[in-house]
């Protein structure tokens, strides 16, 4: 994975590499942003799902097979990923202090049954390991009406904002 803070403007907000992957690694949820797919400029989708990093350059996601999200890949697999980590308000200080990382990458859709077995397994392992063996019959029995989603990672940034 390309790890890059160059273009993050506030330079002294930077999360490590090794944060960033930590980050990317245990993080619940991330919202993929993409381009509307209608016939009008209308702007960008972004939608919150579940994921899972290969750990190497790809994350894996998983949808039904077919929809609207389906429908805007397809047009323009160009997208990007933002993950939030651990937030908290501070009220009287007017400010919230978090953590994120932006992921830019291109969607592939049409995985072979192989690469999508293996992506569910990864899922599996991170949202419910203790429940491997349903989880694994629960793949079979889904397996033909469950798509997966795999971006190639192009570069990561990582920004984060403590307050003491």
């Amino acid at each position: 994975m390309k790890y890059n803070n160059e273009t993050v403007r506030r330079q002294e907000r930077l999360l490590t590499e090794e944060e960033a992957i930590y980050l990317l690694r245990t993080g619940e949820y991330g919202v993929l942003s993409m381009i509307e797919n209608t016939d009008k400029e209308t702007g960008g989708y972004g939608i919150p799902l579940n994921y899972v990093w290969d750990g190497n350059n790809s994350i894996y996601f998983h949808c039904a097979p077919e929809g609207y999200k389906l429908e805007c890949l397809k047009k323009n697999p160009k997208v990007s990923l933002s993950v939030i980590g651990h937030t908290k308000v501070i009220s009287h200080k007017f400010t919230t202090a978090y953590e994120s990382i932006l992921i830019r990458g291109n969607v592939v859709m049409n995985l072979s049954e192989e690469e999508r077995r293996k992506a569910l397994i990864l899922i599996l392992d991170k949202y419910s390991p203790a429940d491997k063996e349903i989880g694994l019959k629960y793949i079979e029995k889904s397996f033909y009406r469950t798509n997966i989603i795999r971006l190639d990672i192009v570069e990561a940034s990582g920004k984060t904002k403590k307050i003491k």
